[in-house]
């Protein structure tokens, strides 16, 4: 249930230090677990329906990001990343190779200014990290609220969101409101959990 705006600030911000308080994975056992991840990927529905996949360049608590990048290649569906515009939204570039991201605001791997980009469209595959999400489909992010931007509301058919995460990550439930952007499935190195058909964003 959405909560009212100050308690659910408060609620995301317990959330956010509890999840940041669990004890960091091993760059291996990460490692493994994105390969793992990739390879769900790389066997889904998902996939074989995209025509671009956005990505994402992970931070250090973040599931990595390499593998996902590299079973979308395998599958010869184009790749893109986004980019942090100063508008508040996330820029889409596409047919962006995987050296050419370059640190960005918060440290974040993004695409280099001089890129053209766009943004998201029906047929896309949108992977998006975070926190936390629900078997709901809520989703936890870091308090910026890029995703939750650019992410259209109503989502236009034929454009699937998807978390991506640790599986420790999906819990019994995000808090959550009215301008926050679910996701249709969760994918992480256990597997793909899909949020049953919902109506609204």
């Amino acid at each position: 249930m959405a909560a009212e705006p100050s308690r659910l600030a408060t609620r995301k911000r317990r959330l956010r230090s509890r999840m940041a308080a669990r004890p960091r994975w091993s760059a291996a056992d990460a490692e493994r677990a994105a390969r793992a991840a990739a390879g769900h990927l790389a066997a889904s529905p998902e996939l074989a329906a995209a025509q671009v996949v956005v990505l994402y360049g992970a931070l250090p608590d973040e599931l990595p990001s390499r593998a996902l990048y590299s079973a979308v290649r395998a599958a010869g569906v184009p790749p893109a990343f986004p980019r942090m515009s100063a508008g508040g939204v996330l820029e889409i570039v596409v047919e962006i190779e995987w050296e050419q991201l370059v640190p960005g605001r918060y440290g974040v791997p993004e695409p280099p200014f001089g890129c053209s980009a766009r943004s998201l469209l029906p047929g896309d595959l949108v992977l998006v990290p975070g926190l936390a999400f629900d078997r709901a489909g809520h989703r936890l992010g870091r308090g910026a609220g890029y995703w939750d931007r650019t992410i259209p509301a109503p989502r236009p058919a034929g454009l699937v969101v998807v978390g991506v995460g640790f599986a420790w990550q999906l819990i019994e439930e995000v808090p959550h409101g009215p301008d926050d952007r679910g996701v249709d499935a969760v994918l992480t190195e256990a597997g793909w959990h899909r949020v049953p058909r919902r109506g609204g964003p």
